[in-house]
């Protein structure tokens, strides 16, 4: 009996004993942490400062001091595969914009307008064409392309997006997807660089404008996308046999030199039946040879992408070294179209209500966006992929994740954040005393450096108090 107690007493500390070395670990665990973070941090700041460079981890700081971690990240994938790589989204570099650019309100000498006044935010492109694209607000979502980037989920809740807010979505370079011109406010097709780019009649019927697309913000010229990331029926809508890749082309299809642009214009002007045709254009430092060749072949507008524009997958050097930052190109495209009734959109970098407000001051017609609305997609859908997969798995055709997109959902955060940025658009023009931004002026702003001022003709403001209005 007396061994049996034993042994029960034996196997009861046996069985506490976990729970006693946790009890133990809990009490001493700050003096525990302690020691270990203190002994690591010794050993690591004994590394760092007393080993040779050649075997420091402290090599990589004056690396990264000259380059930036995203070289480095670069430099690893392109020395994985030995291909060339694409970016998504755009470039990460600062292009010149409207930061330094200033709105300018009066407060005694003249009065905002009362809240409760109406903002004119319509606007209308193309307006000599026989049947003009009229819209409510002047923010329209830009080109994505079906397939090559965007999920049919995504195309559809920018198509409804589109509606909402009443205003245009562009169909990209993609294969036409047919449910997508249904579900649309307006639809911008374009005519575009791929084989199944010349569009057919019945596409064409369901447009309210066609875009000759040449180039964008970030990518322009000839590329390739391997058949598998076109699987399904982006592959079926876009003509391509099994295992066939999709290839760019140097122009749309019917255009093989130069030479053929004036006939290639005539057809499709009859194909058009009166909707304007534009044309969409990387803005570079040849905008003027550009432009006056657009004018030529009488476009009704003209869509000018900056530096700073997004993409789905892109070579970096093509986001990063290629084209203007567009409020140069903007201020450039609208002296010389000043005389015309080409309208005149700007695309690339827009992020904030008043990198829109300014840029339609300076004289844009419209502006597309193309990252705000495709982030909003995801708004309050994070969760379905995150932390393991970016929030744009959501959206990419080649994404396991696309179905999981609710459209509706998508489609009222997207229109969401563009309805914002409109209203508070209109709540500034109040401040400024303007009902319509086709009432601004450049006595409107002031530039805040030298170099703004020269690009946009605004009065810089000088310290000496020397700031009169410019001669408009």
């Amino acid at each position: 009996m007396e061994l049996f107690i034993a042994e029960s007493q034996w196997l009861l500390l046996l069985l506490l004993l976990p729970f006693l070395v946790l009890l133990i670990l809990l009490l001493f665990a700050k003096s525990i942490a302690r020691f270990f973070i203190k002994r690591m941090t010794v050993a690591a700041l004994s590394k760092l400062l007393t080993k040779k460079y050649e075997r420091n981890l402290a090599e990589l700081y004056p690396s990264l001091k000259r380059f930036s971690f995203l070289h480095l990240i670069e430099m690893s994938l392109r020395a994985e595969t030995g291909k060339a790589i694409a970016r998504p989204l755009g470039s990460p570099k600062s292009f010149a914009g409207y930061d330094n650019l200033m709105l300018s309100p009066r407060q005694l000498t003249s009065f905002a307008l009362p809240e409760s006044t109406r903002i004119d935010m319509s606007v209308t492109l193309g307006p000599k064409a026989e049947k003009p694209l009229t819209l409510k607000i002047p923010l329209m979502i830009g080109g994505m392309a079906y397939g090559l980037a965007l999920s049919e989920e995504a195309k559809l809740a920018l198509a409804k997006a589109s509606k909402i807010l009443q205003t245009a979505t562009n169909s990209g370079e993609g294969p036409f997807l047919p449910e997508e011109p249904l579900l649309a406010g307006k639809f911008i097709l374009q005519i575009c660089r791929w084989s199944w780019g010349g569009r057919t009649d019945q596409q064409i019927a369901t447009a309210d404008m066609l875009e000759v697309q040449m180039g964008q913000g970030a990518d322009m010229g000839t590329s390739r996308i391997d058949a598998v990331d076109v699987e399904g029926r982006a592959r079926i809508l876009g003509g391509l046999a099994p295992g066939e890749p999709a290839i760019a082309l140097p122009a749309p299809p019917g255009v093989q030199t130069p030479a053929d642009w004036p006939a290639f214009m005539q057809k499709l002007r009859q194909r058009a039946n009166g909707i304007p045709i534009a044309l969409k254009l990387m803005a570079t430092g040849r905008l003027e040879e550009e432009l006056a060749m657009a004018i030529q072949l009488g476009f009704d507008a003209v869509m000018l992408d900056g530096s700073g524009g997004g993409s789905h997958a892109t070579a970096p050097i093509k986001q990063d070294d290629f084209g203007i930052p567009n409020i140069y190109a903007l201020v450039r495209a609208k002296r010389l179209l000043k005389n015309t009734s080409i309208s005149l959109v700007v695309a690339g970098g827009f992020f904030t209500p008043g990198q829109c407000l300014k840029a339609l001051a300076l004289g844009a017609d419209a502006i597309y966006l193309g990252t705000v609305p495709l982030l909003a997609l995801a708004h309050n859908q994070l969760n379905k992929v995150v932390p393991w997969e970016p929030p744009t798995t959501l959206v990419y055709y080649n994404s396991p994740t696309k179905n999981q997109l609710d459209i509706g959902q998508a489609a009222t955060s997207a229109a969401n954040v563009i309805t914002s940025m409109v209203l508070e658009m209109e709540e500034t023009m109040r401040s400024l005393g303007k009902a319509s931004f086709k009432e601004f002026s450049i006595n409107d702003f002031v530039a805040l450096d030298s170099t703004t001022a020269e690009i946009t003709g605004v009065k810089e403001m000088l310290i000496t108090g020397n700031n009169q209005p410019v001669k408009e």
